[in-house]
């Protein structure tokens, strides 16, 4: 019996080459299943980059589908590549940071030295074809095009049946009409290669979108367009303004005024008059000059710049000092009840901000907000609507939110002060007050210095603070750009650009660039000082 158990057992243990050859399978498998997962992650970058490619294609952007098949060509050379494995793990982290920080700061820079913004956002010959598409009008004469509305990646087009040679021609708002082989049905082009033939449903869906087709007609600007209302039938347009390339104006044919090209990125008249939309032009310093000379922007430039710096070092040393002492007050041994007044001092912190803004932002109404109308008894004073009132209430929304992170940070660096300081300090007759500025702080700053400072740059561009609570209001009625008084940097980049009816993304550009050279001195006295205290330490 003893014989025949040993044998059994003997058969069920493996031998050390079958171990061995079971190590070598598991390792096999798991290189299986990376390189199957490599290959689909792979497959995921190849499919999104060949769309691009496409796209790209079609709007003849050359320079960025060449960088776009380059990388992507490098990028399955690195991972299939048994030679380039540190760039496997470098490769995700380099591309993150061309595409969100070096080509936006570069980017953002060469705006600054634009005229870009409302009326100049395109090319030149954009801002041509667009002057002449709106002041088109119809031919009296007109023949009429059998035309079926087409459909490419979102672009619309119009496939044009000659009603004399009853050939066929494509085009869009911005190509104008080629021959191209369609196919036809009772003498009309229904649908062509590389485009989807729109319903009649469909077209009625995107009526707008039909009405504003102008296809140019030839490559002349000055043979007109041609423009569809229902889908079906086309007429040919003609613009009243005549563009002449040689001389490089534009004509207005009903009022005879001639529109020329003076380096400003539009047509001007002799009297000044421009056409827009212009385009986009490099005007060098032009954005910081007029930043600094206009007294409409340079006035509230200034006001806006030093209310920044008093509202993130004042909300700094308010956050921090009340912060510091009710950790001061949670040292104190006899105090009870401390996890329940934690977590009542914790909850500004735990809302979110922009949602805290916007409740103090209704209680803070002058009309209805519950502070005037409860705890002050029906009372008008403006928070948010008097220059000196709102400021007063930026700051102490943002105190009461700030003070329990600086709470937090404060309580765990008092604890992380030895007892026997203190104890020293009493035994040398120091008073509670001396132990605290001679000793307390001095060491306290050396663990939230850091701290402090990385808060004073995020108060400097506390956008969803001010966005939420006042909208930088109220505004200043001499100032050209829609800015306000409590209006941080950040706040009046982001009114400049993105709000108004002219939209100056060039002068916006120029404030960031300023914005990025305060933040980048603050970063090197950042790290000089924090390097000084880790001396100190």
């Amino acid at each position: 019996m003893t014989d025949t158990l040993q044998a059994e057992t003997a058969e069920k243990t493996p031998t050390p080459r079958e171990r061995g050859a079971a190590r070598i399978a598991d390792a096999a498998g798991g290189r299986l299943r990376w390189v199957a997962l490599k290959i689909a992650l792979l497959a995921i970058v190849d499919a999104v980059a060949l769309y691009a490619v496409f796209v790209l294609f079609l709007h003849n952007e050359w320079l960025v589908l060449t960088l776009v098949s380059a990388v992507t060509i490098l990028v399955n050379w690195i991972y299939f590549s048994r030679r380039t494995i540190p760039a496997k793990y470098l490769t995700p982290g380099i591309i993150l940071l061309v595409v969100f920080q070096i080509f936006t700061l570069t980017y953002t820079a060469y705006i600054g030295f634009t005229n870009y913004g409302t009326g100049h956002n395109g090319s030149k010959d954009q801002a041509i074809a667009s002057l002449m598409r709106s002041s088109l009008v119809r031919v009296e004469d007109s023949p009429t095009y059998e035309v079926t509305v087409v459909e490419r990646v979102g672009e619309l087009g119009l496939l044009v049946t000659d009603p004399t040679d009853g050939e066929a021609s494509l085009g869009t708002n911005l190509k104008p009409l080629e021959p191209v082989d369609a196919t036809m049905e009772a003498g009309k082009a229904v649908a062509v290669d590389g485009w989807t033939t729109l319903t009649f449903a469909e077209v009625l869906g995107r009526s707008k979108e039909v009405e504003q087709l102008a296809v140019p007609y030839s490559s002349d600007p000055n043979d007109g367009a041609i423009r569809t209302q229902d889908g079906q039938k086309g007429y040919l347009y003609t613009s009243t303004l005549m563009y002449d390339a040689d001389a490089d104006t534009m004509t207005d044919s009903a009022t005879g005024t001639v529109y020329a090209d003076t380096g400003e990125g539009a047509f001007t008249s002799e009297s000044g008059e421009q056409l827009l939309p212009g385009w986009q032009v490099f005007v060098g310093f032009d954005n910081f000059v007029r930043a600094i000379t206009d007294a409409s922007i340079r006035g509230p430039l200034i006001a806006v710049t030093l209310w920044t710096f008093v509202f993130a070092i004042v909300s700094v040393a308010s956050t921090f000092f009340l912060g510091l002492l009710f950790a001061m007050l949670f040292q104190n041994k006899r105090m009870r009840f401390k996890n329940g007044y934690r977590i009542m001092l914790i909850l500004p912190y735990a809302f979110p901000a922009f949602l805290g803004a916007l409740v103090w932002a209704g209680m803070m109404n002058k009309s209805f907000g519950f502070i005037n109308q409860v705890l002050l008894g029906g009372a008008e004073i403006p928070w948010l609507t008097d220059p000196v009132m709102a400021k007063f209430s930026v700051l102490l929304v943002n105190l009461w939110l700030g003070f329990p992170y600086m709470f937090l940070v404060c309580m765990g660096a008092l604890q992380g002060i030895p007892e026997e300081v203190n104890e020293a300090g009493v035994m040398d007759g120091a008073s509670p007050w001396q132990i605290f500025r001679r000793i307390k702080l001095p060491l306290l700053l050396v663990t939230v210095a850091p701290i402090l400072i990385a808060s004073f740059a995020f108060n400097f561009n506390n956008f969803n603070l001010i966005y939420m609570l006042t909208g930088g209001g109220p505004r200043f009625e001499d100032a050209t750009i829609p800015v306000g008084h409590t209006d941080l940097l950040i706040s009046m980049v982001y009114k400049v650009a993105f709000t108004g009816q002219n939209r100056d993304y060039g002068l916006a550009s120029a404030f960031t660039i300023l914005i990025f050279i305060v933040v980048a001195v603050i970063a090197v006295i950042s790290f000089r000082r924090t390097k000084a205290l880790e001396e100190l330490n």
